[in-house]
């Protein structure tokens, strides 16, 4: 092998990013709050930015956009609303604690209570062992289940538990009308029930398949996750990017640029200070005016190429926008960036974290992007349409003999002329949230 010690040319062809091109990516893909923030952020270090947030006026979400309303009626709604506003609610802590007779527990029990309540999941389960918590607290196990007993007393039903089993247990002894036998079978048959492996109960304690379907309607009622009713997440409004509306049988985009403040060039300062004879200062001066520039070019390439999007959206799902979801087309990113022009990243920049309002409601920008399944007739139809005809077919099944993914397959095939594969089908009906067919099966 010869290793010797020299100077070779090579000539390679490579995209270098610039800082301004980088940035003006990064721009298309901001939400509009993430948009704000970042003005907010280049305000601070560019004296030449100024921000105005004046322009930006609260949404009233009680009002309507009906624009035949009256001024007076209006003006009522605005002075109301905001009192309807939920205060800051309490913790999840304070909720359980208030429930408890202090007086009655030690300092030593209330403060493994605290623990408890602050370590439980979301679910309202205890996330470790009551060995742990002995262990890590330095106490008797008997002092922790005591502890962890007075927290299962509490609302809601089934707080505390230790697993789903336990959970379904506390419910069911806190029922007034307790059913015994849906208590034995959770205690004795818990995962042959869940499995629908009912036959081998039928035989064990001598009841009818009937009887064990009575049982599971009852639990159904039960609530599998009863830390969730203590949760108080903050109301989130979606504020949607862009909204199209209908007259005289066309439609209409518009960006909701009002929820972005305004951005000026604070020309007194830069003339202030343009005059002192300062290489230094200059320069500093000749970057930020050229930040400033590439930000508003930025902003209005972000504009554009939103406005485009939406507007290709609409020309290709105009029947989505006339008559609901049920009329949504194939269309892939890809399809959209041929017709378009522009590069399929860009189109998936575009649509992150935006929102369009519809005559349909509000929905996501990238809801419209839709996989394509092949149909009898070599046409195409979308995967949404796809899972709305599967769901309507397992919505009108005969329940004693439900229908199983592959003779789901073959009607959608020869009454909808929809083409897919079992295997498809399993995928999409777990992404619907329904269960297989032998869960689905009812012996009524």
């Amino acid at each position: 092998m010869d290793l010797k010690a020299g100077l070779w040319q090579q000539q390679t062809l490579k995209l270098a990013m610039t800082q301004e091109l980088t940035q003006a990516i990064a721009l298309l893909q901001y939400s509009s709050q993430e948009l704000t923030e970042f003005l907010d952020s280049k305000a601070l270090e560019n004296p030449l930015l100024e921000i105005d947030h004046q322009n930006i006026k609260p949404i009233n979400p009680l009002v309507d956009r009906n624009r035949n309303r009256t001024r007076s009626n209006i003006k009522n709604t605005e002075t109301k609303w905001i009192e309807q506003i939920a205060s800051k609610s309490t913790t999840i802590e304070e909720q359980l604690m208030s429930q408890l007779n202090i007086n009655a527990f030690s300092s030593k029990q209330l403060q493994v209570i605290r623990y408890i309540i602050q370590t439980m999941d979301g679910n309202g389960y205890i996330t470790e062992t009551l060995e742990q918590i002995a262990e890590k607290m330095k106490l008797s196990v008997e002092l922790v289940e005591d502890c962890l007993i007075a927290i299962q007393t509490l609302e809601p039903a089934g707080i505390g538990a230790r697993n789903l089993q336990e959970c379904l247990l506390i419910q069911i002894e806190r029922e007034n009308s307790a059913n015994d036998l849906a208590q034995t079978i959770l205690t004795n048959y818990f995962v042959p029930f869940a499995e629908k492996k009912w036959k081998q109960i039928t035989k064990e304690l001598h009841v009818t398949l009937q009887e064990i379907q009575e049982v599971s309607d009852w639990i159904q009622k039960l609530n599998p996750r009863p830390g969730a009713c203590l949760e108080q997440d903050e109301t989130k409004y979606i504020i949607p990017d862009a909204i199209v509306e209908k007259s005289d049988m066309q439609f209409s985009i518009r960006l909701c640029d009002d929820l972005l403040p305004r951005i000026r060039f604070n020309a007194s300062y830069y003339k202030q200070f343009s005059s002192k004879k300062d290489a230094q200062l200059g320069k500093f001066l000749q970057e930020k005016q050229q930040d400033f520039q590439w930000i508003m070019k930025s902003i209005e390439q972000r504009k554009e190429t939103l406005i485009k999007v939406v507007t290709k959206i609409v020309e290709r799902q105009t029947m989505f926008f006339e008559k609901g979801p049920n009329y949504l087309l194939p269309m892939t990113m890809k399809d959209l960036s041929s017709e378009l022009d522009i590069h399929e990243s860009t189109v998936s920049r575009a649509v992150r974290e935006k929102y369009v309002q519809t005559p349909m409601g509000t929905f996501p920008l990238k809801y419209f992007f839709t996989s394509t399944i092949q149909t009898v007739s070599n046409e195409s139809t979308s995967s949404s349409q796809v899972k709305n005809a599967i769901h309507s077919l397992i919505e009108r099944e005969n329940k004693q003999k439900p229908l199983s993914d592959q003779e789901i397959a073959e009607h959608l095939k020869n009454q909808e002329g929809m083409v897919v594969s079992r295997r498809t089908v399993a995928k999409y009906r777990e992404q619907l949230g329904i269960l297989s067919s032998s869960k689905r099966k009812r012996f009524d």
